[in-house]
């Protein structure tokens, strides 16, 4: 259980993903659906005089120069002309590569913590064009709604989902997205749907058939899962993932897995653990 002065960056699920288009910068244009899990990420943050930014915590592969906890609180100083610094104490849930935006979403948990511990006064649409610029599924952390998104992810349209609880499973092999996005194979051409579509079954993921044939992990969990309910990938994965109407069912399904398998049960939640946080801040 953290400590009461942590703060939570969820994860999120993909519940469809379509591409349709392609921008003339390489950018790839989207529909999708986010939902935010009680599964998350925490950090805690040691207020600073000195201006400096530092990072505290272990994350795989990732320089802390490099880590997009230490850009975006970085990012904020810029933008804002704060004088203040910020130690960000990070202890790591979410796999990387796994499709669950990780990365992202820790971005979007310093951004609106530091804005308010700094005092820096911006507004939620501020620091999501902020995130922007860090990634692309950074605004709806900071949002902090469930949501229907178009354009590469930022165009956003909160949308009321059932919170049923998942059961995600976790392959060892993280995912490169940019490796996924640039596959000659993969469709960029889907027609457009509707929320309406979306909300009558219509959707799927146009990584999944990529990301199988690239991570046969991937894929073997996918067919594992499929057995004990409607399965999908997340993003352009790894984690692959099933929802089911109560606890004990997902967690039955997590209880059969096979030996050296990882994985967890959360439940969706359409409002993020990241802004009942804040609200206890205000």
């Amino acid at each position: 259980m953290p400590d009461m002065a942590a703060w939570p960056a969820p994860a999120k699920l993909n519940l469809m993903l379509r591409i349709i288009g392609r921008r003339q910068d390489g950018y790839h244009l989207l529909q999708t659906v986010f939902q935010f899990l009680d599964h998350s990420d925490w950090l805690r943050f040691d207020l600073r005089e000195d201006g400096v930014i530092e990072r505290k915590g272990e994350v795989a592969g990732v320089a802390p120069d490099a880590d997009l906890t230490v850009r975006a609180a970085r990012l904020l100083q810029q933008i804002t002309g704060t004088r203040r610094g910020a130690t960000v104490h990070i202890a790591k849930q979410l796999p990387m590569g796994g499709g669950l935006g990780g990365g992202s979403s820790d971005a979007a948990t310093v951004l609106v913590a530091l804005n308010q511990y700094w005092e820096t006064g911006l507004t939620l649409a501020e620091l999501a064009e902020l995130g922007l610029q860090l990634g692309a599924d950074v605004p709806v952390f900071v949002h902090g709604q469930a949501a229907w998104a178009e354009g590469v992810g930022e165009q956003l349209t909160p949308i009321a989902l059932d919170e049923p609880w998942f059961t995600v499973l976790i392959p060892a092999c993280p995912v490169a997205t940019g490796a996924v996005f640039s596959d000659p194979e993969l469709t960029r051409n889907s027609p457009l749907i509707t929320i309406a579509d979306f909300a009558k079954g219509v959707g799927g993921n146009d990584c999944a058939a990529v990301v199988y044939r690239r991570y046969p992990e991937v894929a073997a969990a996918a067919g594992w899962l499929a057995q004990h309910g409607a399965a999908y990938l997340t993003g352009t994965g790894a984690c692959v993932f099933a929802a089911f109407p109560e606890a004990a069912t997902a967690r039955r399904v997590l209880n059969q897995l096979p030996p050296g398998w990882a994985g967890f049960i959360a439940q969706g939640r359409n409002h993020s653990p990241l802004h009942e946080r804040l609200a206890r801040e205000c």
